[in-house]
């Protein structure tokens, strides 16, 4: 489908920044949408569906687990923890 987007699982990417997500995100959603740059009144629904699009990423690559790569998950701090 989207052919400029990065493989971003370990190990073939065995450190994926922030950046690298939320490119994959604009990349799909650019795809997906049909716009490379939204006009004003789609800005909004663009950037909301990017966001979207990359926290679930993360939390893909959070949970995905591949064997024969031991992979630390990002520990999220406990609401109460004092």
């Amino acid at each position: 489908m989207c052919r400029s987007i990065k493989i971003l699982r370990p190990p073939v990417a065995p450190e994926v920044t922030e950046d690298d997500i939320h490119a994959a995100a604009l990349q799909y959603v650019r795809k997906v949408s049909g716009f490379r740059k939204p006009a004003a009144h789609n800005a909004d629904a663009f950037d909301a569906a990017v966001e979207a699009v990359a926290l679930a990423t993360a939390e893909l690559l959070g949970r995905l687990e591949v064997r024969g790569h031991h992979h630390h998950h990002h520990a999220e701090p406990a609401a109460d923890a004092a």
